[in-house]
């Protein structure tokens, strides 16, 4: 599977979950070189409490467009150390 946005590859792997028709990649395929800190988190009821990156990509933010859940609760284990995307960012094999 491949994240793309703004003509660039967020991330890329043959090893992504899917949860709720979103492809978590690992954390580890995320390209860094486009990720900026975002301050935003929110809950999900059984997934636990999720934080945001941004995307600078060619000067164009997109802001919360990748998610995380740090400590997942122990149901969504599946999501640990992993990132999803939205808000744009194209998911596709």
């Amino acid at each position: 599977m491949k994240a793309t946005w703004n003509g660039v590859t967020i991330a890329e792997s043959d090893d992504t979950v899917l949860v709720e028709g979103n492809h978590y990649f690992p954390a580890s395929s995320l390209n860094r070189d486009y990720v900026t800190f975002s301050n935003n988190h929110t809950v999900c009821p059984w997934k636990g409490t999720a934080s945001y990156y941004s995307l600078l990509v060619n000067g164009e933010l997109n802001p919360e467009a990748v998610w995380y859940y740090p400590d997942p609760k122990p149901e969504a284990e599946m999501v640990k150390d992993r990132v999803a995307f939205w808000k744009g960012v194209k998911v596709e094999a």
